[in-house]
């Protein structure tokens, strides 16, 4: 949480969430951001000094209307009770693990969003493609950011995979401990940018954001030597001040990612597959033994890849899937 008095413009205020504040809110209340989320208790900050307050908005259902990190809230100048949640310009969100009719919110008004991975054998190109496939569907800006290259000599091997997975996607290959080495990830973190870390624990987020700050009061935890899985060390999603004036937003490591109502993103980030269908004869083809199958033709041609049209498949048929469970939402 920031320890100074922030202008609205510093924690990343737009013009956006001026327009949906009405003349009777202006002066009986006042937004701030949500810089961290707790169990019961929500970090804010915005005029006067950084504060806990209840997350708790009286007549909100328990649903989207929740605050989350890196959400505006209205409250009250007097007793500083929430009032609402302002519109966001974008909410990242999974289906909640182990209950597909849940969703869990993780992050609101990001401008850019790290994909972190390590160059180990934890690295997953489908997880990326997750990953991208959640940026996607609420058009934030996607970086790759590859870590521990200091750990492997083969760093290429892991840049080229991470560039294959879609064109002109935006890769950097960084030591996490080096300030020297992540230094031009600062171009995303200007004053009032606000960057959203996601990854599998392990891979070196929050080494990522101690180098940034220039600071160790995050803690780090070693991975298992024997498969390079790591152990979750954030364990609160919070927000934290950059001296260039940017905020990095770091989330707890997610090794599942259960996509929610993701169509549209699975179509931009396997767009080759969809443009490659609309040759197919057949409008329902399944893109088997069908007669006809412009995706199957491409494959045998070699210029779609099967390992990659199973990825695709797979991610469709589980949005068709989550169709089936009626969504009861939850906050946080």
């Amino acid at each position: 949480m920031t320890s100074t008095n922030e202008t609205l413009e510093e924690l990343g205020w737009r013009e956006f969430f001026s327009e949906h504040m009405t003349s009777d809110e202006v002066g009986q209340y006042y937004p701030v951001r949500v810089t961290a989320v707790h169990r019961g208790k929500i970090a804010v900050a915005g005029a006067g000094p950084p504060r806990f307050i209840t997350p708790y908005i009286q007549g909100a259902a328990p649903s989207d209307d929740h605050p989350t990190v890196g959400d505006w809230l209205l409250v009250d100048c007097q007793t500083l009770q929430p009032l609402r949640v302002l519109p966001r310009m974008n909410l990242f969100k999974r289906r909640a693990p182990g209950d597909p009719r849940k969703e869990q919110m993780i992050a609101a008004n990001v401008d850019t969003l790290f994909i972190v991975a390590s160059c180990n054998q934890d690295f997953s190109v489908a997880r990326l493609e997750r990953y991208l496939v959640l940026a996607r569907e609420v058009a934030v800006n996607p970086v790759v950011v590859l870590t521990k290259t200091d750990l492997t000599d083969t760093s290429e091997k892991f840049e080229t995979a991470a560039r294959a997975i879609a064109p002109g996607l935006r890769v950097e290959t960084v030591n996490g401990k080096d300030p020297a080495s992540v230094a031009g990830l600062a171009r995303w973190c200007g004053k009032g940018e606000t960057v959203a870390l996601l990854g599998s624990s392990g891979v070196g987020k929050s080494t990522l954001v101690n180098t940034l700050r220039g600071s160790d009061s995050i803690a780090t935890q070693a991975i298992r030597a024997r498969d390079d899985t790591g152990r979750h060390t954030t364990t609160v999603r919070e927000m934290h001040r950059l001296d260039q004036g940017g905020w990095l937003l770091d989330t707890p490591g997610m090794r599942e990612l259960q996509l929610s109502n993701a169509g549209d993103g699975i179509s931009e980030v396997f767009d080759d597959f969809i443009i490659a269908a609309h040759g197919c004869r057949f409008s329902d083809c399944a893109h088997g033994n069908e007669p006809g199958c412009a995706v199957r033709a491409a494959i045998a041609a070699g210029t779609l890849t099967s390992v990659r049209f199973d990825r695709w498949r797979k991610l469709a048929a589980d949005e068709t899937a989550k169709a089936a469970y009626p969504m009861r939402r939850r906050g946080g």
